[in-house]
């Protein structure tokens, strides 16, 4: 403990993923320090945030700033013995994929890296969370960071979710129900029955946005789901390793006697297809909504933030929510790029064509992901409906590379923020599932994915 009235605690970190963007100035400091890295095998080293996707790419960027910063990325992992997944590499993806899919994250363990949905990691029972770039350097120097206690809650996940609703709807109501800063200085446990429902993917998928909410960590209890998604990685323990870690995560669980200082009931049973109209990711609502009046608002905080959301977004009071037409559809993010999320919108576009003036995409979470989708046709799919099937990134989640929207272009995206300008400058976003998405690339507006004649997903096995 640093200092027991505020809270402030030393941790101890046990590993971290690095990516092009928010790591030069840490190494900087390193180097100017004259410091050296105190544990580089416990991370690694991630292109992710500044590389194109378009299928032929290479090693050069198209923008001089990200050949810049993926240069100097390539320098410091190398000087500092730092492994590295450059952009080219058989493993390179998004690090909030990648981690997971080589067994880097297990329970029990602290996570800490420069990127805000560190939070995803809390589906394996580990806690994950993002620190700034004084932080990582703090981190490479020590392997600890300065850490203050936080608050806890409980997000009961009650009943079980009706056919076609994903974790991404789920996520989203939380978010709607207690708003953006509702976990401000908290970390949620997820729990529930509802909770036991969802793979392993989908526990990422709400841990991921949790911080959407505010909240600063997520973590689930692991359970034989996350001990069966572990076991055949391959950084996993083996043998006899293996059997005492697995008897050590079932402890991993909060006490029947715990108390939270704030709970959270969600019931699953009433929840709908989730669609944002706004500007924040509680600016939300089930598809078959209208967008809100912010007259009818006693707030005046909030009555302004809706109707600068409007106006940005270009949207009207009362306009139905599956009327508004969209110019793109992009399904891609740490948040909902794994290969569920890929089945998932695959069983919505089999034997379906894009609309006309929509230009969709597909941006696998990493190059593993890509190599799965094809080995199961979903690429073949994909094309055959319209969409680019393009190599792993981060891409349009954020405007940070060559895919982004021009200026008023609305979006349906499986992304995780819909900020001002997030997309590119102007753009208008509208976070939703992946069926969202591939329901509204076909349909060319915001449509409900329950409308169509899809199959019963088993998203978990496949086609």
């Amino acid at each position: 403990m640093l200092d027991a009235a505020s809270g402030l605690l030393l941790l101890y970190i046990d590993r971290t993923v690095l990516n092009e963007y928010t790591s030069p100035q840490a190494f900087s400091g390193l180097r100017e320090a004259h410091r050296r890295v105190w544990r580089p095998e416990a991370a690694l080293g991630v292109v992710d945030h500044v590389n194109p996707t378009a299928a032929g790419r290479t090693r050069t960027m198209p923008d001089p700033g990200g050949q810049l910063q993926t240069d100097y990325f390539a320098k410091n992992c190398a000087e500092f013995g730092i492994e590295l997944f450059d952009v080219l590499h058989p493993m390179q993806g998004i690090e909030h994929v990648v981690m997971p899919e080589l067994g880097a994250i297990m329970p029990g363990m602290t996570v800490a890296a420069g990127d805000s949905h560190t939070t995803t990691y809390g589906a394996f029972g580990a806690l994950g969370f993002g620190i700034g770039t004084s932080d990582i350097e703090h981190y490479l120097a020590t392997q600890t960071v300065i850490y203050r206690r936080l608050k806890n809650m409980r997000v009961n996940l009650s009943g079980r979710r009706p056919q076609g609703i994903t974790a991404k709807d789920i996520v989203m109501a939380l978010i709607r129900k207690i708003g953006a800063s509702g976990a401000t200085g908290y970390a949620i446990e997820f729990a529930g029955a509802g909770l036991g429902d969802l793979s392993v993917e989908g526990r990422m998928t709400i841990c991921n946005m949790a911080v959407e909410c505010g909240a600063r960590g997520a973590i689930a209890a692991p359970d034989e789901a996350v001990f069966a998604y572990v076991a055949d990685k391959p950084r996993a323990p083996r043998g006899e390793a293996w059997e005492r870690a697995v008897a050590a995560w079932r402890r991993l669980k909060s006490d029947d006697a715990t108390e939270f200082d704030r709970e959270v009931d969600l019931p699953l049973t009433s929840i709908e297809p989730m669609v944002t109209w706004g500007t924040s990711p509680d600016q939300s609502m089930p598809i078959s909504a209208a967008i809100p009046d912010p007259r009818t608002l006693g707030d005046a905080d909030k009555r302004r933030d809706y109707e600068r959301a409007l106006d940005y977004m270009g949207l009207a009071p009362g306009q139905s929510i599956s009327s508004i037409k969209i110019d793109r559809a992009f399904i891609g993010s740490c948040t909902n790029a794994r290969i569920e999320d890929l089945r998932e919108a695959a069983f919505v576009l089999r034997g379906r064509k894009v609309a006309p003036h929509v230009r969709a995409m597909i941006v696998p979470g990493s190059s593993s992901v890509r190599r799965q989708a094809e080995a199961e046709g979903l690429d073949l799919i994909f094309k055959s409906a319209g969409f680019e099937w393009r190599q792993a990134g981060c891409s349009m989640c954020l405007a940070m590379n060559d895919d982004v929207l021009a200026p008023e272009e609305r979006c349906a995206s499986s992304t995780n923020r819909n900020f001002e300008g997030r997309q590119g400058a102007r753009g208008r976003t509208h976070l939703m599932s992946p069926a969202m998405v591939a329901a509204a690339a076909v349909a060319g507006r915001l449509a409900d994915v329950r409308a169509m004649d899809v199959p019963a997903m088993d998203v978990a096995h496949g086609l």
